[in-house]
């Protein structure tokens, strides 16, 4: 049996494939690792903008979130880490599908191996910018605000400040080297106190599988559903990091 983490499927993006032809990849996807599927991980970023209101939710997704809500009702669990682009989930996904919602990194034992998992936005050094605005984004009083809005005006602003992130977000392009690269730093970090045995984390869209500065460690980001359709899979206490093969449509 085996342990999955995917991350960054920012549905409601229409790419090289629209968002709902994506959608169906990632739901074969599902179907195809059911067999020996133990556990889930969606680390975050699973919608391109998201925000919950008290007896509303973006329309869209019900392929995906059927298919969760599928997998859950076998018993497996499911795991959900916010990301940048839907930290505002308010307990609609728990109460509706049974899955977990996480919303910090977290750390746990799985097959015998130290993990750290979560979406990464907002880790390591750096990027004082977005962490600012992440806590404006987190403030209870703000959400409050916000949720004022109508959900049409609410979700056209979403959209524009997610097409606006991606134009100024070039770092996705190629690896920056360990020196550069916020969540490795971030991975370095956190050994000088804690030893784990895998960081697993999403937002950088970038598939990556590095060791880190102890030879033991590994940082393991998962990639993207928009370019890569890549995940990490763990068996035994090892993962590896895989790509799911996409036809064209």
């Amino acid at each position: 049996m085996a342990i999955y983490f995917a991350s960054d499927f920012h549905l409601g993006f229409d790419s090289t494939l629209s968002s709902k032809q994506r959608e169906k990849k990632i739901i074969e996807w599902i179907d195809h690792i059911s067999n020996d599927m133990k556990e889930l991980y969606i680390l975050g970023d699973m919608f391109d903008y998201w925000f919950e209101y008290k007896n509303v939710v973006p329309k869209g997704h019900v392929r995906l979130l059927a298919k969760i809500g599928e997998v859950v009702e076998r018993g497996i669990p499911v795991h959900i880490f916010t990301g940048n682009h839907d930290m505002w989930m308010f307990g609609y996904l728990e109460d509706e599908l049974n899955v977990k919602v996480h919303r910090k990194v977290q750390s746990v034992e799985l097959q015998n191996k130290k993990l750290l998992i979560g979406h990464g936005d907002g880790l390591g050094p750096g990027d004082k910018g977005y962490k600012i605005m992440k806590r404006i984004f987190s403030n209870r009083f703000n959400q409050w605000l916000f949720s004022k809005l109508h959900p049409d005006i609410a979700i056209q602003l979403m959209k524009y400040s997610s097409r606006k992130s991606r134009e100024t977000d070039k770092e996705a392009m190629s690896f920056l080297g360990p020196d550069k690269e916020w969540l490795i730093l971030y991975a370095e970090q956190k050994l000088k106190s804690q030893f784990y045995d895998y960081f697993i984390f999403g937002h950088r869209h970038l598939p990556i599988d590095y060791t880190l500065s102890n030879s033991k460690s590994r940082y393991i980001n998962t990639g993207d559903w928009i370019d890569y359709y890549t995940y990490a899979r763990m068996e035994n206490g090892h993962i590896s990091l895989e790509k799911y093969k996409i036809t064209d449509e």
